[in-house]
This record gives C-alpha cells, sequence and structure tokens, in this order.
C-alpha cells in the first residue's frame, strides 16, 4: 500500500508502469518543498524492489530496508552545502555500474536537482544518455524549467500539485485527534505541503520558526533604508532564504485579501488581527505589487543572482 497523502494519480501511474513491466529508466517529479516529492520517490523504490505481493507492502525486509533508507540497492545523493556537485555524480556513476545486490533494481534518487552545478548537471546527462540496465533514476525538483532541458527531455515527468487543503485537514486531524482545532490552521498554513503540515504538528519549531519569520517581516516594515540594506545582508545568509521568502509571500497574499474584504481565503489565520492593521497601512494594491516583488526575487535566487542586491531591491520597495 502506497503511504502517499494526495497524488492518487502519480501514484496510479507508476503502480501501472510497475505491474507492465514498463518502469521508465528516469523519473523527475516535480512541485514545490514539501509537497511529497521525496516521499513519493522513497515509496516508488520500496515498491520496485518490494517481495510482497501489493508492492510496496510496507512490510517485507526489502520495504523496511528502503524505508530506513538502509536498502543495499538505494541510492540517495542529496545537496552538500546547498548544491549537488560534480564530484557526487562522478561517485554515483561508479555505484550505477554494479549490478542490484539484493533486489531487481537498482534505485538512485537525487533530491533538489534544481541545484546542480552546470558540471554536475553535464555529469548526469551522460549516463541518462546510456543508462545502465536494471537501474531506475528518479530526480526531484521544485521545477523543471530550472533544470537542463536535455536532462528533462530524457525523464518522464511527474508534476506534483498542491494537496487540497481540506484533505491535509482531514490527515491532521485523524493522526493527532487532540488537534483538531490547530488542524484547520495548520491546513491552510500549508499552501498544499502535506510534509510541511505534518512537520508542524509533529513538531512546535516549525510554528515557533514560522512566528518568528512572521515578526522579523513587521520588524522590517518599520525600518529605515540603513535598517533594510542590514537586513539584506543578514538574511541573505540563510539556507533556507527562499521557504522564508515563499512564506512572506502568504502575509502579503493575505494583506491584499483582507484590503478586498475576502478574509475567507486568508491563509495566516492565526494572526487575522495584524492582518487587519496592515491592511490599514497597505492597501490592496500596495500587497500586490509587495506580493509580486518577492515573487521576483524567487525567481532571481533560481538563476544565482546576487541574493544580498536581490533582497536589497525587494526591502527598499516596500514603502
Amino acid at each position: 500500500m502506497w503511504r502517499i497523502i494526495g497524488h492518487n494519480w502519480a501514484v496510479e501511474l507508476l503502480q501501472r508502469a510497475i505491474q507492465n513491466g514498463r518502469v521508465a529508466h528516469t523519473y523527475l517529479i516535480t512541485g514545490p518543498t514539501n509537497v511529497g516529492k521525496r516521499s513519493l520517490a522513497i515509496e516508488m523504490a520500496a515498491a520496485l524492489n518490494c517481495t510482497g505481493d501489493s508492492p510496496p507492502c510496507g512490510i517485507c525486509l526489502s520495504c523496511l530496508k528502503t524505508a530506513r533508507a538502509a536498502h543495499p540497492d538505494l541510492v540517495i545523493v542529496e545537496p552538500q552545502d546547498g548544491r549537488l556537485k560534480i564530484d557526487q555524480m562522478r561517485d554515483l556513476q561508479r555505484e550505477l555500474i554494479l549490478s542490484p545486490y539484493e533486489g531487481r533494481w537498482r534505485v538512485c534518487i537525487i533530491t533538489d536537482f534544481q541545484t546542480a552545478t552546470v558540471e554536475a548537471a553535464n555529469a548526469l546527462l551522460k549516463t541518462l544518455e546510456e543508462p545502465p540496465a536494471r537501474v531506475v533514476l528518479i530526480l526531484t525538483a521544485t521545477d523543471s524549467s530550472s533544470l537542463l532541458p536535455t536532462i528533462v527531455s530524457r525523464c518522464q515527468i511527474l508534476p506534483l500539485r498542491a494537496v487540497p487543503t481540506r484533505e491535509i485537514e482531514q490527515t491532521l486531524a485523524e493522526r493527532w485527534p487532540e488537534q483538531a482545532e490547530s488542524a484547520r490552521v495548520l491546513a491552510r498554513l500549508s499552501a498544499g505541503r502535506i510534509g510541511w503540515a505534518i512537520q508542524a504538528a509533529e513538531d512546535p519549531a516549525v510554528l515557533e520558526q514560522r512566528r518568528q519569520d512572521l515578526e522579523g517581516l513587521h520588524d522590517l516594515l518599520k525600518q529605515n533604508a540603513a535598517g533594510r540594506l542590514e537586513a539584506a545582508e543578514n538574511l541573505s545568509k540563510r539556507e533556507d532564504l527562499p521557504e522564508l521568502l515563499r512564506l512572506w509571500q502568504t502575509w502579503w497574499r493575505d494583506v491584499m485579501f483582507v484590503g478586498l474584504e475576502c478574509e475567507e481565503l486568508v491563509v495566516n489565520l492565526d494572526y487575522l488581527d495584524t492582518l487587519r492593521e496592515q491592511a490599514l497601512r497597505y492597501d490592496w494594491t500596495q500587497a500586490e505589487q509587495a506580493l509580486g516583488g518577492v515573487q521576483d526575487t524567487l525567481q532571481q535566487l533560481t538563476e544565482n543572482v546576487n541574493s544580498r542586491l536581490s533582497l536589497e531591491v525587494l526591502f527598499l520597495s516596500w514603502h
């Protein structure tokens, strides 16, 4: 049984591929951070080497090893210091030459491929051009447009979309019935990212970090130009800068909706009073412009534009 929340269409597609013996050499799973890309990749790896009657059964030795990332035929490659590097791809090429040790397939999951250096991407391309037998590669990335077209063209793409809010709320309420009230707030805050919702329900530190980041935005808006430039320099060093900006996106979106008298669309429900106060300071058109500015900055970060300069332009545009 596939332990995936949402994304039923992707699960059905992968199930049919395995059942019909038509597994692709390379899959590319795209979607927002924490939407479930890595979880789907792990379940696919489990299904490929499952020894039970209904892959992935979740209880056979192969499935249990895969869930712990301890299967000898599973290789997981993740960014080092924020980037996927050429040495990692070269090590992977040596790994993929080997035949499966225990299972039917050697499965390699490469996460966050949008962080790959040009050299690393080109090194992987050589593997994709002549894929080894009995090997399945699964790449994850936020967006296929940030990858080399020659790599994308050799992948079967699975674009994951946001999980419906109601489905996330139901999942949280079932797993943590004592937190049924907060399930609604967390489901809204998740913006369809089931991974984030579960993490926030399990770990209070997630919501505490969110509180600090929103207060950081409020403090930033009170700063003069010099203060904002200093903030840009400090925040540009954060490894989770894109995640921070996405949170701030939800804030400006909510300010805009409050200004348009559409409070039923607000995501940050627990800050509704503060949103109403900010909607008096920033009308909906200003909030819309601020929202667009954050989106532009996120796009620039994917293009390796200097993050400090991008933040300086963004912060100084907020009047």
